[in-house]
């Protein structure tokens, strides 16, 4: 038998047209690493950036004769997520050996959960940017471990043609959820957007709930994307692909559109999908083959002989319930009431990363205009010009509300403030330090302004002269003058009210 036809990067159809003609299907697989003390099976701390395997223990190892405990913690934090996904909670369910080999898996196996994960059947709906509400079923969530880490050492940094690997089980043992959607689709051209989009609720949703930091950068949250085309809506699914371990919105927005154009360029020139893992490639904006993709039968599942099933009772799931927080989407629909918001001035500040950042601003005593005015533009332009998040700038919602106030009370104007946040994000300390070491306080004292004004008049006397012919206007010059020689830390106000007085005095 002939082997597939494969036919990669030289032949990517543009984007429009291959939407155009095929049908995109879509499945989404998220792990969510859990923000627990200790591993999923073993006591051992969980310690980002620790010394590689210093968090590790016998189980961590997959050392003969250590035995796993079940994380009671971790279970509580997965069934609060399903819930939050309106999922069913499994009566009983238990956990399962993955069996595979690879380096960063000390025991050669992963424990994780087969046909009994501990959540199903929920959805999750998700809002793109024009306000549309697109449903997204979810098939399971399920909990399991993660594995280590590699890092291969020379060349490009991936396994082919590295000198050597380093393994660290650090994170080997720490609990995820991992949560896999039916197949998503409906979505058409939009299909990318709504990727990015799910992925996105589902980090609001994972912070909302404290189970976990969930920051992309950090790995606590990646997404493997499958995809597939199919003729039409009514035909058959095609043969996926699966992108693997992809960490940013933008770069699943980018992965999807690329296997779409790439996988309707295979089979333009008459050939097949081949059913792969592939690896995204952030600078070239492409993805690339993995491994052939296995199936369940290959891993050879079997029912975890030293766990018990997990059977959490009715009324323990109902308390988890009850407890639960406003999720990200309640939540929003009141913000934006409070603060009286369009719907697309709440879009802006939710796509922006903005909403808990605003929120907490309000908080520290700050209206929600001003708030609204310091994190969408100043602090917005600068997070795109250094090309960060905005969460990730050196400055706190409380600084912003400091430095709101320091404006309301007259002490900066708005030139000023920019002067004080700029400090700020140096890292010269608080709006209120900043001023004080800069001398940046508005200069309101009505001797020092009188003599400013003086001085400008002085030096402007035709200026004067069409002010008293009635040009009222030309007090402009004046006040110019008079902010120049103040750094622009005079009062303008007070100013222009000195110059009137002294020309028509």
């Amino acid at each position: 038998m002939s082997q597939p036809h494969d036919v990669t990067s030289p032949s990517v159809q543009d984007y429009e047209d291959a939407v155009r003609r095929y049908d995109p299907v879509l499945g989404i697989e998220v792990h969510v690493e859990l923000g627990t003390a200790s591993k999923m099976f073993d006591g051992a701390p969980q310690t980002f950036g620790a010394e590689p395997n210093t968090a590790v223990t016998p189980v961590s190892l997959g050392l003969p004769g250590a035995l796993p405990v079940v994380n009671a913690a971790a279970v509580e934090y997965a069934i609060r997520i399903g819930l939050a996904l309106n999922c069913e909670i499994a009566e009983t369910c238990r956990f399962a050996r993955k069996n595979y080999f690879y380096p960063d898996v000390p025991k050669n196996f992963q424990t994780s959960q087969y046909d009994e994960p501990i959540a199903f059947d929920g959805h999750l709906d998700v809002e793109l940017e024009d306000g549309e509400i697109f449903r997204v079923e979810i098939e399971r969530a399920h909990m399991e471990e993660d594995a280590g880490k590699n890092t291969h050492v020379g060349g490009s940094g991936r396994i082919h043609g590295a000198e050597y690997s380093l393994v660290d089980y650090n994170r080997a043992g720490i609990p995820l959820v991992e949560i896999v959607t039916k197949p998503i689709v409906g979505a058409r051209e939009r299909a990318p957007e709504v990727a990015r989009a799910y992925v996105s609720a589902l980090r609001d949703i994972f912070r909302s709930l404290g189970v976990s930091e969930a920051r992309m950068e950090r790995g606590n949250v990646r997404a493997d994307v499958n995809v597939s085309l199919r003729d039409s809506a009514d035909a058959a699914f095609g043969t996926r692909t699966e992108t693997k371990n992809v960490n940013s919105f933008r770069s699943i927005e980018r992965a999807v559109r690329h296997e779409i154009s790439r996988q309707a360029g295979v089979l333009d020139a008459g050939g097949s999908i081949t059913q792969e893992t592939r690896h995204w490639h952030e600078d070239t904006g492409v993805t690339s083959p993995g491994r052939v993709k296995s199936d369940a039968e290959d891993y050879r599942y079997f029912p975890e002989p030293d766990l018990v099933p997990l059977a959490p009772s009715r009324e323990w799931v109902e308390q988890i319930r009850a407890g639960l927080p406003e999720l990200p989407s309640v939540r929003r629909r009141r913000l934006q009431a409070e603060w009286e918001l369009s719907d697309a001035e709440m879009r802006d500040l939710v796509n922006a990363g903005a909403t808990e950042l605003v929120e907490a601003t309000v908080a520290a005593g700050a209206t929600p205009a001003a708030a609204r005015k310091w994190w969408m533009g100043e602090l917005a332009r600068t997070a795109k010009s250094d090309g960060v998040a905005l969460e990730d700038l050196p400055v706190r919602p409380e600084h912003i509300a400091e430095l709101q106030s320091l404006v309301d009370d007259g002490r900066l104007n708005d030139k000023l403030a920019r002067q004080a946040l700029a400090g700020v994000l140096a890292g010269e300390g608080s709006p209120e330090e900043v001023v004080t070491a800069r001398g940046l306080e508005i200069v309101s004292d009505d001797g020092a302004l009188e003599a400013a004004v003086d001085e400008a008049i002085a030096a402007n006397p035709d200026v004067v002269e069409k002010i008293r012919g009635g040009k009222v206007q030309a007090a402009g010059a004046l006040v110019g003058a008079v902010m120049k020689a103040t750094r622009g830390q005079a009062d303008a106000g007070k100013v222009r009210e000195i110059i009137f007085s002294r020309v028509e005095g």
